[in-house]
């Protein structure tokens, strides 16, 4: 029988919770703890025959009825629920690629990666699992694959934001080139364009225009004749040979480099900036990029993270979400509403600074957290049998939240699908936002912070809710999850203390 998994922490955990479970099981068979609970069903079905009264017919053969009804039942339990049968070891524990397969991305297995080392730890040992548990640990993985699938495929552009706002320009030669670039080429030819006022016709009205002047490699200034082609570097370029032609009355220096041209500086093939820029640049994040605004070209798609990396800038696209705060109509809002919002976004801003990176470790932390849950889960299984005394209102609380446990998977991916593909219906292809920025939603307008932090909570308030849900069935699972938030709570706090330290020394900077 096959036992899949959806990460790494569990494909390991699987097999150890069950090892254990196993040393459990077999130290309580030893013992002679397993037939405590029979001996606990026949004194209490006895005292409760004993404490309805002499005058009810033949008690004796009431009382041994319900013995033997309630001894029948704990046998079942016991043969299903806690002697292990099914045998499980890394040769049938099997990574789950269907959702990888689903959405054409390719995940290596366990195999192929350090962990292959780490499970050499537990000497090739193979545990057994119980037919109960067998049978429900392929049910609850088939039910959360299917639920799963029906999540259509999404580009998890919360994941491409981070990465191309992580992104620097680690090459300091490299740094102070562009800002040679800015000085020698960027800033006389926007000061020649304000000089010249050239009658841009109606594309002044085209915010494209406007913000394509906005940053060093400007295609106006890269096209236009008497900009970046009459512009030159002031200082010698190794990569570029000396040009009799093109550097007369400058400089020969002893190295022979060469005075270029901003143009050539900027977009020589595999020594203009442009390209030695791009190489900074994860090509996975750039195909990644390349593959979701496939409505641009590929050359504006590279401007653009290009753009991002060495002139961030902010951008106004307007209100795109309804809310309940204020007035009606921002021409209506009086000055105390006014003056609160602007505070409250005065506010998120700074606190999105912690906010977010210990949002993004918790998003980080949950998966592993469910995966030691879950092998807590397998090792509870023998004493909640034992304590229960093998009632089977016990087992099929247990069978329910271990299925709940399993399915919160679902919500997981839900919460992630929602969190990108939010980001992708507002500035993506087509829709009334359209507005290709690798730094989707970070630098939009105060909404998406608002966005941002509602966001956040979804990965630990869905799960919360599905547990909340299974008590309208009579299930008490709702305290299942409180360790998924206990154990975000430290990753979390760690994770804001960068955002922390970045305030409080822009107030120490305010202050001095």
């Amino acid at each position: 029988m096959t036992f899949y998994t959806n990460d790494y922490l569990e494909y390991y955990l699987t097999l150890a919770g069950w090892l254990i479970n196993n040393g459990i099981w077999d130290m309580i068979a030893d013992s002679g703890l397993f037939a405590v609970p029979f001996c606990i069903i026949i004194v209490r079905e006895w005292l409760k025959v004993r404490g309805e009264g002499a005058d009810e017919g033949n008690k004796g053969v009431l009382s041994l009825a319900r013995i033997e009804t309630h001894i029948y039942v704990g046998y079942v339990v016991v043969a299903l629920c806690g002697i292990p049968v099914v045998n499980v070891s890394f040769s049938t524990l099997q990574f789950d690629q269907s959702r990888a397969q689903q959405c054409q991305f390719l995940l290596p297995s366990p195999a192929s990666t350090g962990w292959e080392t780490s499970f050499s730890s537990l000497d090739g040992r193979s545990a057994q699992v119980p037919i109960w548990w067998a049978f429900m640990h392929a049910l609850s993985k088939a039910t959360t694959s299917g639920a799963v699938a029906a999540i259509p495929c999404g580009t998890d552009l919360r994941q491409m934001r981070m990465e191309v706002n992580n992104t620097r320009i680690n090459n300091p030669l490299l740094a102070q080139e562009i800002a040679d670039f800015t000085r020698f080429c960027y800033g006389p030819s926007r000061a020649r364009f304000f000089m010249r006022q050239p009658d841009l016709g109606s594309a002044a009205d085209n915010p494209e225009t406007l913000q394509d002047l906005s940053w060093i490699g400007s295609r106006y200034f890269l096209e236009t004749p008497g900009y970046y082609d009459t512009d030159y570097s002031k200082t010698s370029r190794a990569a570029w040979p000396y040009n009799a032609t093109r550097d007369a009355g400058l400089p020969e220096v002893s190295g022979g480099g060469g005075y270029p041209t901003c143009k050539q500086w900027w977009s020589d093939s595999g020594i203009g900036l442009r390209d030695r820029i791009l190489e900074q640049i994860d090509p996975d994040l750039m195909t990644r990029f390349l593959g979701w605004a496939n409505w641009l070209s590929t050359d504006q798609v590279q401007e653009s993270v290009i753009r991002q990396i060495v002139a961030p800038r902010q951008q106004i696209d307007g209100a795109v979400y309804s809310d309940y705060g204020g007035q009606v109509g921002g021409q209506q809002t009086s000055l105390a509403n006014g003056a609160s919002r602007a505070a409250g976004y005065v506010g998120i801003a700074l606190g999105s600074l912690a906010y977010f990176p210990a949002m993004d470790m918790v998003r980080q932390a949950l998966p592993m957290v469910m995966a030691f849950l879950k092998m807590a889960m397998v090792i509870c299984i023998p004493f909640v049998l034992i304590v229960g005394a093998y009632q089977l209102k016990v087992a099929m609380t247990m069978t329910v939240v271990f299925f709940a446990l399993i399915f919160v998977d679902f919500w997981f991916q839900l919460a992630r699908w929602i969190d990108s593909t939010i980001l992708d219906a507002l500035y993506g292809s087509g829709s009334p936002y359209q507005n290709f920025n690798p730094a989707i939603g970070l630098d939009n307008a105060a909404q998406d912070l608002v966005l941002n932090y509602v966001m956040g909570t979804m990965f630990l308030i869905l799960p919360a809710f599905w547990m909340t849900a299974l008590a309208w069935a009579g299930i008490s699972a709702g305290s299942v999850l409180e360790g998924l938030a206990r154990g975000t709570r430290e990753v979390a706090n760690e994770g804001g203390k960068g955002g922390g330290k970045a305030i409080n020394a822009g107030k120490g900077a305010i202050n001095s």
